[in-house]
């Protein structure tokens, strides 16, 4: 079943589905590339391996059995003398760790040498967060591109977070999409996609005097969401996940979930 949604679907913004969309949507939109692009370019996805941190909520010790030992409060003679006490905890805490984290970008290069033509990146809630060592990354490696003769198209289907910068104020919209032809820095083409609307079709350009390719990110969003099963794992009865909804789209989500709802 398809999603409800005209565009983007918000529900799909929340954290246990996110990887799994970002990540099908870098192997859609290589697949969709390389019916088009090929035998003068191939797409292809690369990864990167982040870390986000796990923690698990404070509990009581109460009811919990320990893997090795038993533990009681008694008094134990030692050498006749000295006694020992053991206190058994009242509460247990918790640790940091790190969860692993692999995100996909999507590449084109050209066949004949293998330089790279186009990048294209699809932000992810770790690199729109300025406290985490990937938003640093990120915008480090958006530099670096920003500075070559790469063209970068980068695609925020996120509404939280801070999005990467820009020079000049464009509409506040929930999604946008940007291009940067190498070409034309320091300027760049933005799409600024609101919630109600349809995903638009962006042209992804090559290596002069090749023409544009095209990418349908509307039919690469719908055809993620088909084959991730997602229709089934999203309990659209609930509220959109956070950050919290303008009035008018509340009542606009309202209206169009009703049916389902």
């Amino acid at each position: 079943m398809p999603s409800p949604f005209p565009g983007m679907d918000p529900y799909i913004e929340q954290s246990k589905l996110w990887v799994d969309f970002h990540n099908g949507l870098a192997d859609e939109i290589r697949a969709q590339l390389n019916t088009q692009i090929r035998p003068t370019y191939f797409a292809r996805m690369t990864p990167y391996t982040t870390y986000e941190v796990v923690t698990i909520n404070q509990a009581r010790l109460q009811g919990i059995r320990p893997d090795v030992g038993v533990m009681r409060r008694e008094l134990i003679p030692w050498q006749g003398t000295s006694v020992a006490v053991l206190e058994a905890p009242v509460v247990e805490s918790a640790v940091e760790l790190d969860a692993e984290i692999e995100l996909l970008s999507v590449e084109i290069y050209h066949a004949d040498d293998e330089v790279l033509v186009t990048a294209i990146e699809i932000l992810s809630p770790v690199n729109k967060q300025p406290s985490h060592q990937a938003y640093i990354d990120y915008l480090r490696k958006r530099r670096e591109l920003l500075n070559s003769t790469a063209h970068l198209l980068e695609i925020d289907l996120l509404r939280a977070g801070t999005r990467p910068p820009l020079k000049m104020d464009v509409p506040k919209t929930p999604y946008y999409v940007t291009l940067s032809r190498a070409e034309r820095r320091p300027f760049v083409k933005v799409w600024p996609i609101q919630l109600q609307a349809k995903l638009p079709t962006l042209p992804i350009p090559l290596r002069a005097p090749d023409p544009d390719t095209t990418l349908d990110l509307g039919k690469v969003v719908a055809n993620v969401y088909e084959r991730g099963g997602y229709d089934v794992q999203i309990d659209y009865s609930r509220a959109v996940p956070p950050p919290v909804l303008a009035a008018e789209e509340v009542s606009w989500v309202n209206a169009l979930l009703t049916q389902h709802r």
